[in-house]
């Protein structure tokens, strides 16, 4: 059913994602399954990398362990755009496109006032694309 399950993380909050991972790696077992994590950064330098090259190479090695963990195909994807907060979901929208993933896995906060005014970026991506997003909140 699915081939190619995207996965967006936050390499900063990786901490907060094991339920959205564990989803994305068990479907991925199921059906056979690519998953491919996109990571958006900045071309500045962040708490997770000095620039994008080494953000890249960690979000592989990151995509690589979790292929490892779980035994199942991986892949990275980076996106590169001028600021992350405000851009995140236009950049994993944009990547579900160009990954051609026909599942998008991602991991929620709980609800909370801030939503009324700020929209959930599962929500925002749900919108746009074309494919199945399954928002596991954490």
């Amino acid at each position: 059913m699915f081939k190619k399950i995207m996965t967006p993380v936050d390499l900063a909050h990786k901490g907060d994602l094991g339920k959205a991972l564990d989803c994305a790696a068990d479907l991925a077992k199921h059906y056979g399954a690519e998953v491919v994590y996109v990571g958006v950064t900045a071309a500045t330098p962040s708490s997770t990398a000095h620039n994008p090259e080494e953000f890249e190479a960690k979000l592989k090695a990151f995509a690589e362990e979790q292929g490892k963990q779980h035994g199942v195909t991986v892949s990275s994807k980076m996106e590169m755009c001028h600021d992350p907060t405000t851009e995140v979901d236009d950049a994993i929208i944009k990547a579900t496109k160009e990954t051609g993933a026909d599942l998008v896995i991602m991991a929620s906060h709980v609800p909370n006032v801030f939503d009324i005014v700020w929209p959930s970026n599962g929500g925002s991506v749900a919108e746009h694309v074309d494919c199945s997003v399954l928002v596991v909140r954490s």
